[in-house]
């Protein structure tokens, strides 16, 4: 085995947990943010289900302000990935600049990773109480 191939396959290993890292920061930043601002609109919820809004609705109103969350980052990320490759061309191993199925498959992880850090907190939406929630400060 070659010194070159071992350090290769360090270097592999180190980005494949660093990347792993950063989709677990990612998850738990999504979460706290869709959290905080399903927490902050409580009393809107209350009112929407007070006004005959079924729990289903609801759950889809705070997945889907996940998901446009994770739409906008991977929009500015993709181009911004698209310029950055060609300055990292050299340290790409085994795939291209524009490797359009790796991008897609990050992509729909980071969507599914997105839906699930969202679920929690829509979960807890769905099932507020609306005479509570009128009364929320």
């Amino acid at each position: 085995m070659q010194m070159g191939s071992i350090f290769e396959r360090i270097a592999g290993t180190f980005a494949g947990a660093f990347g792993l890292l950063s989709l677990l920061l990612a998850a738990v930043g999504i979460y706290g943010v869709v959290a905080y601002t399903t927490r902050q609109r409580t009393r809107e919820i209350g009112i929407r289900i007070a006004l005959g809004a079924k729990p289903g609705d609801v759950f889809r109103l705070v997945l889907s302000q996940g998901l446009k969350l994770a739409i906008a980052g991977l929009t500015i990320g993709l181009l911004l990935s698209v310029v950055l490759t060609r300055f990292l061309h050299g340290m790409l191993f085994g795939v291209s600049a524009t490797d359009i199925p790796t991008i897609a498959i990050v992509s729909i992880l980071l969507c599914v990773v997105t839906l699930a850090a969202c679920f929690l907190p829509a979960h807890r939406a769905a099932k507020i109480n609306p005479n509570t929630a009128l009364r929320y400060e």
